[in-house]
């Protein structure tokens, strides 16, 4: 059985709360990267912040990337999945939620330990399987 920390990037680099979305920006520049974690006190995950949400959240509702901070982009209760999840449970949880990313933790002290992303699937599931997978967080919405 093949699990999420199997698969996963292991050493998510977070962007705290109180960061500018120009640093983050940079960060996912400097990286090489779509996405980052937003963490708040005690390394807590709180969200995550996409190169998507910088352009259209921030930068096209008239806001300043250099004064925004990721912690006023972050909402809501952020998706986890547990890095002894198998893959299946990963699969369930971003199709039902049509996510591209999952930040993996570790329990029970909730702390970030990766991310798995599209690209991760990918490379571990059988081609039928990864095809289904995209179909299905692609879809729209009925």
């Amino acid at each position: 059985m093949t699990t999420a920390d199997q698969i996963m990037h292991a050493g998510a680099q977070c962007v705290t709360e109180d960061e500018s979305l120009a640093v983050a920006a940079k960060l996912m520049r400097d990286r090489g990267v779509g996405a980052l974690p937003i963490c708040g006190e005690n390394d807590r995950l709180m969200g995550i912040i996409t190169d998507r949400d910088i352009v259209v959240r921030c930068i096209a509702a008239g806001l300043d990337p250099a004064v925004t901070t990721a912690g006023e982009l972050a909402r809501g209760r952020p998706l986890t999945i547990e890095g002894s999840d198998d893959i299946e449970q990963v699969l369930r949880v971003m199709e039902q939620h049509r996510v591209r990313r999952l930040p993996v933790i570790n329990h029970p002290e909730h702390k970030l330990i990766g991310m798995i992303s599209e690209a991760d699937v990918a490379r571990h599931l059988p081609q039928a399987r990864v095809a289904e997978f995209v179909s299905a967080i692609c879809a729209e919405e009925e």
